[in-house]
C-alpha cells in the first residue's frame, strides 16, 4: 500500500503507445483508500518550470524523506488514477506543508 504524499515513479505511455517513459507522480489519495483499493490517485511531476496556477515547483528541502536531484513541477491541474501495482519504486515524500498546498490549490481548480 502507498501512503498519501509518497513520491512514486511509474511508467508513461507516449502518445503512439510504441514504449514508455517513468515519471514521478505525487499520491494525492488517503491511505484508507489506498488500502482498500488496488489504485491511487496521484498529481504530476514535470522537470520544466511551473507555467499555470495550478503548478508550482519544489525541491528537497519540501520533502519529509528523500531527495530530489533537480526541482520538480508539481501539476495539480495533472490529475490521474493509477493502478498500486505499476509503481517501478518510491524515491520520497512530500512534506505536510507541500501536501497542504497541493490540497489547497486542488480546491481552488474545482471552485466554480
Amino acid at each position: 500500500m502507498r501512503s498519501q504524499g509518497e513520491i512514486v515513479l511509474i511508467p508513461v505511455p507516449f502518445t503512439d503507445l510504441s514504449s514508455t517513459r517513468r515519471r514521478p507522480v505525487i499520491v494525492l489519495s488517503n491511505d484508507q483508500y489506498n488500502g482498500a483499493t488496488p489504485d491511487m490517485v496521484v498529481v504530476a511531476m514535470k522537470s520544466t518550470a511551473a507555467r499555470s496556477p495550478y503548478s508550482f515547483t519544489i525541491s528537497s528541502a519540501d520533502l519529509a524523506a528523500g531527495t530530489l536531484n533537480h526541482p520538480g513541477t508539481v501539476r495539480v491541474d495533472k490529475i490521474y488514477t493509477l493502478s498500486q501495482g505499476i509503481i517501478v519504486k518510491s524515491f520520497g515524500r512530500v512534506n505536510d506543508v507541500t501536501l497542504d498546498r497541493i490540497r489547497r490549490i486542488l480546491t481552488d481548480l474545482c471552485r466554480p
